[in-house]
Parts: C-alpha cells; structure tokens; sequence
C-alpha cells in the first residue's frame, strides 16, 4: 500500500514538473539573439492619413534631364524591409533622371508598429502606397516590386491604373486566390531551372517553438498579441536568417542580417492575401510597359511567374541565370543592366 502511494505521488510530481515546463515555453518571453545594425537607413518619415509612420530613404536624380515619373520600390516579405543593399544596387538609376523612394512597408522596419493587428491587410498597403504617392506630388510613379512586393503592385494596380506608368516584377510571388492549373504549369526544359536548395519550409520547421505557433495562432484567430512586438520581431529575424539560404543559387554566400522583419505585419498580411478576392480581370491585357526578371534558381514557382507573362501581353521577360530570389545579390550587373534599359527605352 506504501508503495503505491509513493508511485502515485511520484506520477503526480511527474505531470506538475511537465505541465510547468509545458507552461513555461508557452508563456515565458524568448530572446533569439540576433546581432544587427540598420544604421543609415531611413532618416525620414512620413505621418500618412491612415494612420501609418512610415520611415523610408529618398535619393534624388543627379541627372540635368530628370525623368517625369519617381521610383518607388516595394519590399518582400510580407513583413520584410528595405536594405541597404538594395539602396546601393539601385542608386545607379538616380544617375539617369530617376528619384528613387524606398519604404519599409507599416508593420517591419523603422516603420510603426499597428496596435491593432487585424489591421495589417494588403488593403492597407494599398492605403498607405496611394497616400505615398500623393505625398511626393507625382501624378504617375514607376513601381520595383521584388516577391510580395510584385503582388502589391499588381493589387495596387487593379484598384488605382491611373497613378501607374511602368511595372518592375522582380521574382514575382504567385497571384491570389491561386489558380492551382496555372501555378503548376512547367517552365520550358530550355530554361534549365533549378531548384535552390535550402527551402523556407526547412527554416521554418528549424526555427519555430511551441510559443510561437501559439502566438500565431492567437494573432490569425483572435487578432490578438501574446508577445510584445519586441519579442516576435527578434523572432521574425531569427527565422529570415535561416531562410536567407533559400533565396540563393550560391549558397557559399553570407547574406548579412537586415535584423527589421515584422512578425505580426508578415503573418497578418499573409492572411489577408489568402483572403483576397480575385482581381485578374481588373488587370488582364493591361497595355502598360512591364519588365519581369527570374532568376534561374528562384524559389518561386515558375507557374507564378507565367502568370504575370499571360496577364501583362506588353511585357518583357528576362531569365537571369545563375541567380536566385534575390537577383540583385547574386547578378547586379545583370539587374540593374535589364532595369535601366528597361526605363530608357
């Protein structure tokens, strides 16, 4: 009889020892130690009507001849920023007439974060980009968009046609709601694309914790915060750098940390775009100019971006070879080359 009471007190001590490990990871704030710096980027900030403060760099054409319509560059993510490499590999544009604008997007980057996640919508990003637009005074702009980016330019697109001269599609992501037919069309065997070999799914089944999946699942549900903003950002950094091999042919190549993701921004955004209601027809035959690069190892389906071919018959398209997602890192020549002829065509 003893002995079977100390069996079920030691079963007893058992589960409280569990469930205070179990509520521990789940309630307790992670550090993810990520070193990072983001000096020099954006030292100005626009207070925009809907609400967002919006930091962003702004470089100047230092060209006599100054092209009518400014650049603005949209950034991956969801919930990506801007980079300063992504300034220095465009800049050559502002030798040729062009002002340049680059925004880290409400939610990520020096921009605010949103008190109200819910908030966090490609509509949104919409609103915000619209009132950008007005802010620099530029009846039409020239839109870069690499990866999400592409896919807010073209829902940019469908709603305001008039304040758009050219696309820029940088490693297109795919157009929601996906038509499953068309994101699996094969790319010509001439294309000889390759697969990169590290994958966002691997880093994100590498870096995520039981906290985490609950402060996801309370943030897509409820439009709830279990963890301050602090806290998921170093997370949101943690994840981009085990990701950043996925982005690259070379996978040798170190790419520094940004250290300015946005947690709630990528997540809730990324909800919203699975939500969206279909606007192909809106921007089907558009008979704008359109420029649409992919590298030869992109880890973006290639039925993704045959799409935007389809939907833009006034486009040019250029395989860049030996270049993953982020074009400009592994190719710069070749990027800013196609970008600029592009333009001055």
């Amino acid at each position: 009889m003893h002995k079977n009471k100390i069996i079920l007190r030691t079963i007893r001590w058992t589960i409280l020892i569990i469930l205070i490990l179990f509520l521990y990871k789940l309630f307790w704030p992670r550090q993810y130690n990520i070193a990072y710096s983001k000096k020099g980027i954006h030292s100005s900030f626009w207070q925009l009507p809907t609400g967002s403060t919006i930091g962003y760099t702004y470089l100047s054409s230092s060209s006599k001849e100054k092209h009518p319509f400014p650049i603005i560059y949209l950034h991956g993510g969801p919930g990506g920023a801007i980079s300063n490499r992504v300034i220095d590999d465009l800049k050559p544009l502002s030798n040729n007439g062009f002002d340049l604008y680059f925004y880290d997007q409400v939610g990520s980057g020096a921009s605010s974060r949103l008190s109200d996640i819910s908030e966090y919508t490609v509509q949104r990003h919409i609103d915000d980009l619209n009132e950008i637009i007005t802010k620099i005074n530029s009846k039409k702009v020239i839109l870069i968009g690499q990866s999400w980016g592409s896919v807010l330019a073209a829902a940019f697109l469908s709603k305001h046609p008039e304040r758009i001269d050219k696309i820029i599609f940088t490693s297109p992501g795919p157009i929601y709601p996906i038509n499953f037919d068309k994101i699996n069309k094969p790319a010509p065997d001439s294309f000889k694309l390759r697969a990169p070999l590290y994958t966002n799914k691997a880093a994100n089944e590498s870096s995520t914790n039981i906290r985490i999946k609950a402060i996801t699942y309370f943030a897509t549900r409820f439009a709830k915060k279990l963890a301050t903003d602090k806290e998921v950002d170093e997370y949101a950094n943690f994840l981009d750098a085990k990701a950043s091999k996925s982005v690259l042919c070379d996978t040798s190549i170190n790419l520094a940390n940004r250290g300015t993701c946005g947690f709630y921004a990528s997540i809730m955004t990324y909800k919203s775009i699975l939500e969206l209601k279909d606007f192909r027809e809106k921007i089907n035959g558009t008979n704008m100019p359109v420029l649409i690069m992919k590298g030869q190892c992109d880890n973006q389906p290639w039925g993704a971006t045959n799409e935007y071919l389809s939907l833009f018959p006034k486009h040019k398209f250029v395989l860049v070879p030996n270049a993953g997602h982020f074009i400009n890192i592994e190719q710069p020549e070749i990027f800013i080359r196609e970008i600029n002829n592009f333009l001055l065509q």
